[in-house]
């Protein structure tokens, strides 16, 4: 009896050893987790469409996998396609290595995989040449993974590191590069190519190998249809659907959407922006056309702000990657205001109580002990009121009034507000007048806080860059600048100033509040500036050179920059285009062709490659009515004819089925058109 005791010991001791050197084992040589690590979140507009994601070492795109916006069905095939028990094992399928080792001796030779999708992805980890003991290392990882990681995790991280060809890693990569938009919603000819590529992904790449990639597909279609996950006849359509082609990645916002990217924790899988990517694909070119007008070394910055949540809905570095300077935010960059501040200068005035709208100041030669301002057009004016000196942008009244506020009083309220102000080396110890000119820099997301506080009725508040910031701000008091009847009575000054020759932002001033806006220039024509609230938003645009060097005479900011704001401000209120998000890549040919004559009919609805939703099939549904531009048309569907509706005239197509069609409009002279759409 005491024998077996003293066995049944030992093996408790010798298990209880075991485990406490394979837990050592594990402790002290983890699972590397680096190459995981080093991968992109997707920086999503404010409305999930894509701006930007970062490529990782190699120039490789290893987009973080984000399970909440994969197709659910297709994590579903997936997991029971390539690892039926994932949900169960520990990282490692007993039943399937049995299995794979019975057959191989059966054989001589292996003739069926036991790898995991856990053991593939400490493959992926730590990718090695194929060996037994490269193999037992695997498992030995995959044990590690399921350890420490859930399931979903585990997932997660496969799905970043699987390879889809050339330099294509994650399935995020692959969807945007091969069908244009997420993997929140895939075709069943989609997932299947999905699932085949990793296996072979050079070998499968639908750009390079399209015979390979689609018997591939068929493959796993198969399988699928054996599987039970596919009925045979969805399975033939998805075998049909045409292979795709790869496309660029989109890179809207490039400078704040990389900025995003690379701020964002290591777990994080998307990032959701404050920007509305529609807005800013209109604004981008208006601002490459303004930076190449103004000469070849000109860079445009742009920022527009909604003052409610303080939200950046759009945000332009430099006007285009391919100027001097161009990869500079200029958004962030140290700039003279020029006499941008000025508003800020009066607002504190009439808040202390110092002067009012009407109060008269004299515009006459005037030494402010060893500083002498004078006006832009070296002119003096005599006796004006506040009002006409802030709209008419004179030197000495502001000096003036900054002279009794007190320079470095002004300065440390802007400070203390979130403000950076920054002086030149050369400056003096204190601020000094000529802060009422541009003498210190200023950022443009600055100068946007401050006009901000002038729409918000003189309440700063930080900008918001992200949706769960804007949220936050909105429930935010902020901090109080100055009264909101000193910010009212500047922006109704504001109003007051003459707009560029031929130009009023229509969109936003009918019935409206107008547009309260002030240009800057900066010596040498260095910068030009323009800032404005109109509606609900502030616009800031900022036009120069990136080093800073003097630019041609002329290029004032009411020349250089008010031009484009009042773009811009026309802009915000323009119609919505089709947003850029989850649907098929590109605008439909038939509509991005719009404005070409071509002779003959030309479809319209539905255009070539869409696919459409049906609300029913067969004679009883209410069909899909056909649209084209032309004179007496007919109308043919796989070589049958539509009849005209006889109560509307127009030709009401009711499919007999989803799948793929051929539709083809004839005028009367012969002349045709035709497309090819999914019906679904």
């Amino acid at each position: 009896m005491k024998g077996r005791q003293s066995i049944a010991v030992c093996s408790l001791i010798g298990l209880l050893a075991i485990e406490t050197g394979l837990m050592t084992l594990n402790t002290v040589f983890p699972p590397d987790l680096a190459r995981g690590a080093r991968s992109s979140p997707v920086v999503l507009d404010r409305r999930g469409a894509w701006l930007r994601a970062l490529p990782v070492e190699n120039g490789r795109w290893r987009i973080r996998a984000d399970l909440e916006r994969i197709d659910p069905i297709f994590l579903d095939r997936l997991t029971r396609m390539e690892d039926g028990r994932f949900a169960l094992h520990p990282g490692v399928d007993p039943l399937a290595v049995a299995r794979a080792v019975a057959s191989a001796a059966r054989h001589g030779h292996p003739t069926s995989g036991a790898s995991t999708l856990t053991m593939q992805t400490a493959r992926l980890l730590s990718p090695h040449p194929r060996s037994l003991g490269a193999k037992l290392i695997e498992m030995i990882r995959a044990l590690q993974l399921e350890a420490r990681y859930p399931k979903r995790q585990i997932l997660a991280l496969y799905l970043t590191l699987a390879p889809y060809g050339g330099n294509l890693e994650g399935v995020r990569a692959a969807s945007l590069a091969y069908f244009g938009h997420e993997p929140s919603a895939l075709t069943d000819g989609e997932q299947a190519l999905l699932i085949a590529l990793p296996q072979s992904p050079e070998a499968r790449r639908p750009d390079r190998r399209p015979g390979a990639a689609r018997a591939a597909r068929a493959r796993v279609l198969a399988r699928m249809v054996g599987a039970g996950l596919i009925e045979p006849g969805a399975a033939r359509e998805a075998a049909s659907e045409p292979l795709p082609r790869r496309e660029p990645f989109p890179a809207l916002a490039w400078h704040v959407a990389g900025q995003l990217a690379a701020a964002a924790p290591a777990h994080q899988a998307s990032v959701v922006s404050t920007l509305d990517g529609d807005l800013q694909r209109r604004l981008e070119p208006l601002a490459v056309a303004a930076a190449r007008a103004q000469g070849d070394k000109t860079v445009v910055a742009v920022l527009v702000v909604e003052i409610k949540t303080r939200a950046v809905r759009a945000a332009i570095g430099s006007g285009g990657l391919d100027r001097p300077g161009g990869w500079i935010d200029m958004t962030r960059a140290l700039r003279s205001p020029g006499s941008a501040l000025k508003p800020l200068i009066y607002a504190l005035a009439f808040d202390e109580g110092l002067a009012a709208p009407d109060t008269r100041i004299d515009d006459a030669p005037r030494r402010f002990v060893d500083y002498q301002p004078e006006d832009f057009d070296r002119t003096f004016h005599g006796k004006v009121t506040a009002r006409e000196a802030l709209i008419y942008s004179l030197n000495v009244p502001a000096v003036t009034l900054l002279s009794k506020i007190g320079a470095p009083a002004f300065e440390a309220r802007l400070q203390a507000m979130g403000v950076k102000l920054v002086r030149p080396k050369a400056a003096f110890s204190d601020a000094g007048l000529a802060l009422a000119l541009g003498g210190e820099g200023l950022s443009l997301r600055d100068l946007v806080l401050l006009y901000a506080a002038l729409g918000d009725g003189g309440v700063i508040k930080p900008l918001a860059w992200s949706e769960a910031d804007a949220d936050r701000t909105i429930n935010s008091a902020g901090r109080r600048l100055l009264r909101p009847e000193a910010a009212r009575q500047v922006l109704d000054i504001l109003r007051e100033g003459p707009a560029p020759k031929g130009r009023i932002p229509a969109a936003l001033t009918q019935g409206g509040p107008g547009i309260a806006f002030k240009t800057g220039t900066s010596y040498a024509f260095r910068d030009a500036v323009a800032a404005a609230v109109v509606g609900g938003y502030v616009i800031a645009v900022w036009t120069g050179r990136a080093d800073g060097g003097a630019r041609d005479p002329g290029l004032t900011g009411r020349a250089a920059a008010l031009p484009l704001l009042f773009d811009v401000a026309d802009q915000i209120g323009a119609p919505r285009a089709a947003p850029r998000s989850l649907g098929p890549k590109g605008a439909p040919t038939a509509l991005t062709q719009l404005d070409i004559d071509r002779p003959g009919p030309r479809l319209i609805f539905p255009p070539n490659s869409a696919t459409v939703m049906a609300d029913g099939f067969g004679p009883a549904a209410r069909g899909l009515t056909l649209a084209a531009r032309g004179e007496a048309l007919a109308w043919y569907v796989d070589g049958a004819a539509i009849p005209l509706d006889p109560v509307s005239g127009r030709a009401v197509w009711r499919p007999s089925g989803p799948g793929f069609y051929r539709i083809i409009v004839i005028d009367a002279d012969g002349r045709r058109a035709e497309a090819r759409v999914r019906v679904k």
